[in-house]
Formats: structure tokens, sequence, C-alpha cells
């Protein structure tokens, strides 16, 4: 009798969790939509000898690099690279494996207050910052007040394991598989470095909030909520050390 019970409980559970994946509100094709999008930047670059500088992106993880054009050691098996193209302008490069991650070219204004970078990556960004410290040239503290977002992005969620979501990026080549029972599930990317994983939760049936980490340290947490309508998908990114979240919003396909 024990061994019948076990197997309809089990039986049950299967259907309860082929229920939940087939009215899960989040799975589906999602794109990005830029009209909607609000990416806050903030980066620090402090000279620190000849034409030696010291770049914080975030995070509080500074990388040092001197402004020779060679590709320097940087963080998570990354090069860096930063070639003085002119007196206003900086070709900043990321490569991993000698592929090149990030291109970006930094255009300084005329009053040394505005820093446009336009950025070329995973995604094709043109940022524009204003500088909120003193310093001259490149150096100094920098916030950005805009951006426009010139490349096509797009999610696509599935069941995973029950209860829990797989989220692919095509574009990015990247697979998040992760049950939300707060544990750490590993991300796989050709840009993502090895310990690099998330824990999630179900906040409630329409918002799920997932915690980035690499090596066990947070990087960020996200907040993802679906419209009462299940057509607008809302992804809020709160990064370790930065005041203002990044906001990404995503239409139905």
């Amino acid at each position: 009798m024990s061994k019948r019970i076990f197997q309809l409980l089990l039986v049950a559970c299967l259907v309860t969790g082929a229920l939940w994946a087939a009215d899960d509100p989040f799975v589906g094709k999602w794109k990005l939509n830029p009209s909607k999008i609000k990416l806050t930047d903030e980066m620090k670059v402090t000279a620190v000898g000849a034409n030696k500088y010291v770049f914080d992106f975030g995070g509080g993880d500074p990388e040092t690099i001197v402004a020779d054009g060679t590709d320097q050691p940087g963080h998570f098996g990354t090069t860096l690279s930063v070639t003085v193209e002119g007196p206003r302008t900086w070709k900043v490069v990321s490569k991993q494996g000698g592929r090149t991650l990030v291109t970006a070219i930094w255009t300084l204004s005329s009053d040394g207050n505005t820093l446009n970078d336009d950025f070329r990556g995973r995604l094709n960004l043109n940022y524009v910052y204003k500088r909120t410290s003193a310093g001259s040239g490149f150096v100094g503290t920098w916030e950005s007040t805009s951006e426009q977002v010139s490349s096509a992005v797009e999610i696509q969620i599935q069941p995973y394991e029950g209860d829990g979501l797989s989220f692919n990026t095509p574009g990015e080549h990247e697979i998040q598989n992760i049950r939300f029972d707060g544990k750490d599930y590993p991300d796989v990317g050709p840009h993502l470095p090895a310990g690099y994983a998330a824990s999630g939760r179900r906040v409630n049936e329409r918002t799920l909030e997932l915690t980035d980490k690499l090596d066990g340290k947070v990087l960020d947490t996200r907040q993802i909520r679906i419209s009462s309508d299940l057509k607008t998908l809302t992804m809020t990114v709160h990064y370790v050390r930065r005041s203002s979240p990044n906001i990404r919003v995503f239409d139905r396909e």
C-alpha cells in the first residue's frame, strides 16, 4: 500500500509541475524595447603615474592599465588595452582569449565635462557621461546621463525541471537554468568567468528575484516582473555599490 501511495504522489507531483510550466507567465520569447530602457552607469579614472591609470567600472574592483595600446591583464581572465588616439579621444578594448569582447571609443567634449562612449559589445550602446568630480582630461568620476541602444536583444524563457526556468539569450550565447530553491546554479556562456552563478526565488506569481554571484560574492540583484496583461517583462537590476538601478523593458513576441 505504501508503494502505491508513493507512486500516486509522484504522479501528482509530475502533473502539478507540468501544469505550472504550461501556465508560467514568464515562458515565451521577449524582445527589448529600446524606448523604455534606463541604463545608469558610473565609472572612475584615476591617474597613478606617467600614462598609467586606474579604471573603476563599478563594483569596487579597479584595474590598473598603462595607456600604450597593449593588451594587459584584466579581471576574470580578460585583457584591457587603452590607446590614446588624440587629445580628446581614447580607444578602450577588452578581450578574452584573444577575442574582442568590447570596443569603446571615448570622446571628450571641448570643455572637458562631457564624455561620449561609443560602446560595441554584447550590447551596442551610445552613452553620454557627465563629470561629477574634479579632474582634467579623462581623469575623474563620470555618471551616465543618457544612452541609446542600437542592437536587438532577445530573451527566450522556457520551463526547467518542474517549477524552474531556463533563460536563453541567443545574441550573447548565454543560458541560465535555475530552480527557485535558493541554491546557486551556474551560468553558461563564452563571456562569463568561471564561478559565475545565480540563485532565485519566486516573490509571487508575476515576480521573480535573482541574485548573480561570482565565487559566492554578490554582484547584483535582479527583479523580473510581468505586467498584469502578461505582455511586458520589466527587469530591474540593482548593482552592488551603485546608487541607481538599470531598467530594461521587454515586449512579448
